[in-house]
C-alpha cells in the first residue's frame, strides 16, 4: 500500500538510510531543523509540472495563467513568472502579490464574482489584460468607474454554462445556481452594451466550471457552448478575439486517473479551431498541488473504539481541505523501516478542539508512535493558503526546496505575531 503510493509520486523516494526523499532532498533534516508542523514545495517538480502543460498546449496556442488562489507565496509566484506565466487573480491582494513576484500586468487576468470599486480602480491602473465580468451590476460598476478614471477598460464576460463538472459540489462553478457568471441568453446585450460604451473594450468570453475535474467531458460541453456563443456575437457584428477558458484540471489525490493532457489540449483545440481566438487557460492546482507535502509530528497513539486514533501536531488549522471538503491526502512515513511493515487501520486527527478536525479516516498506517514524522501529500494548492490561527496556533513555516538545497521561505509564526496588532483599549490599561 505505502509503496505504491511512493509510486505514484515521482517526486519521492525512499533512502535506505536517509528515509524520504522529495526531489532528491531527505525530509527528516527539514522536520528536525524547522520543526513541524512545517510546509516543503518542491521547485523543480513545480517547472516540470509547468513544462508538461506547456508542451502539450503548445498547439492550442494557449497561454498559462496560474491561478494565484492556489498558493500566493512569492517565491512560488517568482518561479512561474520566470517560466512565462501569467495570472489570475481574484483580490486587490493577489493582484499586489503577482506584480510584486514580477508578472507583468499584460499577462494578469482578473475575475471574481465580487470586486470591490478598490479592485477595479487597482486593476484599470495597472493596465491588465483584461477583467472577466461577472454580472451587469458589476458591468455598471466599472462603466462608472473607468468613466471618471478617464481609462479604458479591457472585458470579457464570464459564461455560466450550466455544466456540471463532476466534481464535489462546493468546487463547482459553472452551474445554473452557482454564484458565478452570466447565462449565456444575457450575454449579448451586456455585450453590445459595452461594445458602445466610450471606455468598454469587450474582448471576449471567460468560463471557469469546477476544480479538480479529472475528465474532458464537462470541458467539452462548457468549450462547445462557448464555442457557440462566440459565433453569436461575432454574427451580431461584435469583434471576439479572447477566450479565457479557467482551470480545474485534477490531480490523482488517492486512486483517481488524472485528467490527461493531451486529452485536454485536445479538447481544447476541437473546440476552438477556426475561431481565431487567444485562449488563457488558469491551472492551480495542477501546477503546484504534487509540488507541496505537509511535514507532521506524531504526538500521541490514542487507543479506542471502533479504532486508535493517531494525533498529529498537523491539524485542520494547517491543512483545511479534508474538513471543508472530506479531501484525501495520502500519507507516507518518513523512516525507512516503516515503509514495508505491516499496517492497520487508524484515524488521522489533530490536537485543534473540533470534531471535523480530521485529517483522514481509517486509515492504513504503519504503527507509528509519538516522535515519528510523517508527510501529508500533495497539499502544495490550498494548503498553506488556506491555513489559520485558530486555537492560538502560529502559522507553520514554508521551505523550498531548490537545487537540491533546503530554503527557509517563511518562518514559523511566533506567537506573540497573534496578538502584535491586537489594541488593548485604555480603560483596560491595567491588565500586564
Amino acid at each position: 500500500m505505502l509503496t505504491e503510493i511512493l509510486a505514484r509520486h515521482p517526486s519521492l523516494a525512499m533512502h535506505a538510510h536517509d528515509g524520504l526523499l522529495f526531489d532528491g532532498v531527505p525530509l527528516t533534516p527539514i522536520a528536525r531543523t524547522h520543526g513541524t508542523p512545517c510546509w516543503v514545495t518542491a521547485a523543480a517538480t513545480l517547472r516540470g509540472r509547468y513544462a508538461a502543460l506547456a508542451d502539450a498546449l503548445a498547439p492550442t496556442g494557449a497561454h498559462i495563467h496560474y491561478a494565484v488562489k492556489a498558493n500566493d507565496h512569492l517565491a512560488i509566484l517568482a518561479i512561474l513568472a520566470r517560466l512565462g506565466a501569467g495570472a489570475d487573480v481574484v483580490s486587490l491582494g493577489e493582484l499586489a502579490r503577482a506584480r510584486r513576484a514580477g508578472i507583468p500586468p499584460d499577462r494578469i487576468v482578473f475575475s471574481g464574482v465580487g470586486k470591490s470599486a478598490d479592485e477595479h480602480i487597482a486593476a484599470l491602473t495597472e493596465n491588465i489584460a483584461q477583467i472577466n465580468v461577472e454580472s451587469a451590476e458589476e458591468l455598471e460598476q466599472l462603466a462608472a468607474i473607468a468613466t471618471a478614471l478617464n481609462r479604458p477598460a479591457r472585458i470579457a464576460f464570464r459564461l455560466n454554462p450550466d455544466v456540471d463538472a463532476g466534481t464535489h459540489h462546493h468546487i463547482s462553478t459553472g452551474r445554473q445556481g452557482d454564484k458565478f457568471g452570466i447565462p449565456a441568453a444575457d450575454i449579448p446585450a451586456l455585450y453590445a452594451r459595452a461594445a458602445a460604451h466610450e471606455f468598454l473594450t469587450p474582448i471576449g468570453l471567460a468560463l471557469h466550471i469546477g476544480s479538480q475535474i479529472t475528465s474532458p467531458a464537462p470541458y467539452r460541453a462548457a468549450f462547445a457552448r462557448a464555442a457557440s456563443l462566440v459565433r453569436a456575437l461575432r454574427a451580431e457584428g461584435h469583434s471576439v478575439t479572447a477566450l479565457d477558458c479557467g482551470g480545474g484540471l485534477g490531480i490523482a489525490y488517492a486512486d483517481e486517473t488524472p485528467l490527461s493532457l493531451p486529452a485536454y489540449a485536445a479538447t481544447l483545440q476541437r473546440a476552438f479551431t477556426g475561431l481565431d481566438l487567444a485562449l488563457i487557460v488558469e491551472p492551480g492546482r495542477y501546477l503546484v498541488g504534487p509540488a507541496g507535502l505537509l511535514l507532521a509530528r506524531v504526538m500521541l497513539r490514542k487507543h479506542a473504539t471502533p479504532r486508535p486514533f493517531l494525533v498529529l501536531d498537523a491539524a485542520m488549522t494547517d491543512l483545511a481541505r479534508p474538513a471543508l471538503y472530506g479531501a484525501h491526502h495520502a500519507i507516507l512515513p518518513l523512516a525507512p523501516r516503516h515503509l514495508h511493515a505491516p499496517l492497520s487501520p487508524v484515524d488521522v486527527v489533530g490536537p485543534v478542539c473540533e470534531s471535523t478536525d480530521v485529517l483522514a479516516r481509517a486509515r492504513a498506517l504503519p504503527a507509528l508512535e509519538p516522535g515519528d514524522f510523517v508527510a501529508i501529500l500533495d497539499t502544495g494548492a490550498y494548503g498553506a493558503v488556506m491555513s489559520s490561527t485558530y486555537n492560538a496556533r502560529p502559522l507553520a513555516p514554508q521551505i523550498l526546496i531548490d537545487q537540491q538545497r533546503a530554503h527557509l521561505i517563511r518562518p514559523r509564526q511566533a506567537q506573540e505575531q497573534l496578538w502584535q496588532a491586537e489594541i488593548v483599549p485604555p480603560c483596560l490599561a491595567h491588565l500586564p
